[in-house]
């Protein structure tokens, strides 16, 4: 019975509309047009052609990747390691702003308020410069810090407000069960919390994807330093710049629909 209403909630929602769709595919093909004629009024040699190399080539049987791969590589690396652990970062910021403790509340304000008023891109370079030699960081290692510390701070909120969303009577009921504000935490709030996480979670995500893309500013080879490598070489900017556009853009909207798929499984049930 629970399966059934979930597939039928899930069938209740909306579909787009045609007009929708085709105004969509206008407005696609539409910038595609522009930059042809663009790039034909000012007589640019486009070499489309050269691009397939760059992400790998067969090598009799077997397949050796291409330099836009190997950055690819790398940039999912760095994303997937400050997702961890910039969601850690935010939850326990947003208990220590909930906390009872002042030297803790005063702390987590105090990193908000760093993180969140300074550029991301000085913040990399405070990290990777000052403190990488003092603790012995790697560039990969620093990266992975610089993006955490500022993604955190915006999942930190995210965070706070769902748990400050959920009715003060499920804590009673928590507390009346004899419960301790962890296990209240881990059981009753969170769970409940997670359904108003995930749309801004998920934004936050697909912000720490794009950018991920600062990491080249400190010699990380990830697809953007890939990418300044080739056109370096080639000097087939518009290719290689039009080309990682549009593999950024696969992450973000294959990471979109995952979220929305998980979010709708969550609403079903």
């Amino acid at each position: 019975m629970i399966q059934k209403n979930a597939l039928c909630r899930i069938s209740l929602m909306p579909k787009p509309r045609l007009y929708e769709v085709l105004w969509f595919v206008f407005i696609c093909g539409l910038i595609v047009y522009l930059v042809a004629r663009g790039a034909a009024q000012g007589g640019y040699p486009w070499q489309w052609y050269r691009i397939p190399r760059y992400f790998g080539m067969f090598d009799g049987s077997s397949f050796v990747p291409g330099p836009i791969l190997k950055g690819l590589v790398v940039t999912l690396q760095i994303t997937l390691a400050s997702l961890i652990l910039s969601m850690s970062v935010g939850l326990s910021t947003a208990l220590l702003r909930l906390s009872r403790s002042f030297i803790g509340r005063a702390v987590a304000r105090a990193y908000l308020e760093i993180i969140r008023n300074t550029p991301l891109l000085v913040q990399l370079f405070f990290i990777y410069f000052v403190l990488a030699p003092i603790l012995d960081l790697g560039r990969f290692a620093s990266a992975v810090l610089a993006l955490s510390l500022f993604e955190g701070a915006y999942a930190s909120e995210i965070f706070r407000a769902a748990i400050l969303s959920i009715h003060k009577g499920q804590w009673e009921a928590a507390f009346s069960l004899g419960l301790t504000p962890y296990q209240s935490y881990l059981h009753i709030i969170l769970p409940q919390g997670i359904r108003k996480m995930l749309p801004p979670l998920a934004g936050q995500a697909v912000s720490l994807i794009k950018d991920s893309a600062l990491v080249s500013t400190i010699a990380v080879y990830d697809l953007t330093m890939q990418a300044q490598a080739i056109i370096s070489e080639t000097y087939l900017a518009f290719e290689i710049w039009f080309t990682v556009a549009a593999v950024y853009l696969v992450l973000t909207l294959t990471l979109s629909a995952g979220v929305f798929f998980i979010e709708r499984r969550l609403k079903g049930f």
